[in-house]
């Protein structure tokens, strides 16, 4: 004889109070293991996530917003989900709102400002308790609407002015892609270019401080620079530094936006026979997982993506529970990765 199904609402759901009389516990309890799972021990925890299985409990988020005046929703805006930085910065995120019982929904923008707003306009519908969102420049509609839903949102890779009323993580782009170019200038290189992709905000500050330090130097050399919208890859970083080459055969030296085109550039002067670091110096930015292993190993800019994620949540969570963060805008920096490619 089949076991007997337990009887459901209306609408067949199998309710939070079916799972809390099968459990043999209050509902107050089975709701806690499931909005806080800190908040309640292991293995009664692991009891009650089992008893929802074998019920087919599904918990009615909507309901429990409006009963809580939570939805224990984030919102994460990001650009990219092919791009490794985004991915560890979200990886991050989920690693703390997993940890305090939040749920992640993400938005991917493709790098466009106007797709933002439209995104965060849907996304607040769903009444998010709080909103990640990558960098500082935005539209007037995203910064009106996050004024108008006043909840708590933390910007990412980028720190805001310490005077602003949100909450931000990051590093200054400016001043890596300075410290990169000097670099290039302390190894001994002198005709050194700048090489960018993609060209979003971040980039472009990153090349700008690149461009201070070769000034400072008296290098600066406008005609040793490339910048293109495309997206930023290793095949392109190839092209474009035989696009250097065969125009300023002289060029000793480039700084790279991202390691994807700086690894692509490696593996190209391997191919043309270009002795890196000894004919041409190389660094790159961000410090990908496969950048340490280019044949020579490359230079680069390490960034703290997977902290920025972990470090952003922890933010939004202090100002859900009513506990201003003591640093409202959190410079987590950014160091230089000296390897074989200079």
């Amino acid at each position: 004889m089949s076991a007997r199904k337990p009887r459901s609402t209306r609408d067949g759901r199998v309710t939070m109070q079916q799972v809390a009389r099968r459990a043999g516990i209050s509902a107050i309890t089975v709701s806690r293991a499931l909005r806080v799972p800190d908040k309640v021990a292991p293995a009664l925890r692991e009891r009650i996530l089992r008893i929802c299985q074998e019920l087919g409990y599904v918990p009615n988020h909507a309901a429990s917003a409006l009963a809580s005046s939570r939805s224990r929703i984030v919102v994460a805006l990001i650009p990219s989900l092919s791009n490794v930085v985004f991915v560890d910065i979200i990886a991050g995120i989920k690693e703390t709102l997993d940890a305090h019982g939040y749920h992640m929904l993400v938005g991917v923008t493709g790098y466009s400002l106007d797709a933002e707003e439209t995104q965060l306009r849907t996304y607040l519908q769903h009444s998010p308790d709080g909103v990640i969102l990558t960098g500082v420049d935005h539209t007037p509609g995203v910064w009106q609407l996050l004024r108008s839903a006043a909840i708590p949102a933390v910007h990412t890779i980028e720190t805001l002015p310490a005077q602003s009323g949100d909450l931000s993580v990051g590093f200054s782009q400016f001043d890596s892609g300075l410290a990169a170019c000097r670099h290039l200038i302390q190894r001994g290189y002198r005709r050194i270019g700048i090489v960018g992709a993609q060209l979003d905000p971040r980039s472009l500050r990153r090349c700008e401080g690149a461009r201070k330090a070769l000034r400072e130097a008296g290098l600066y050399d406008p005609a040793l620079e490339i910048m293109t919208p495309q997206k930023s890859s290793i095949g392109l970083g190839a092209e474009l530094l035989d696009q250097v080459l065969d125009t300023h055969p002289d060029c000793d030296g480039l700084f790279f936006c991202n390691d994807d085109l700086a690894q692509g550039a490696v593996f190209q002067c391997a191919r043309r026979g270009i002795e890196v670091p000894a004919r041409m110096g190389l660094v790159g930015f961000h410090d990908f997982a496969g950048t340490a292993w280019t044949t020579p190993p490359l230079s680069t800019i390490a960034t703290p993506r997977y902290q920025i994620g972990l470090t952003a949540a922890a933010l939004l969570l202090q100002q859900l529970t009513g506990q201003p963060p003591a640093q409202p805008h959190v410079d987590l920096g950014f160091s230089l990765v000296q390897r074989e490619t200079t």
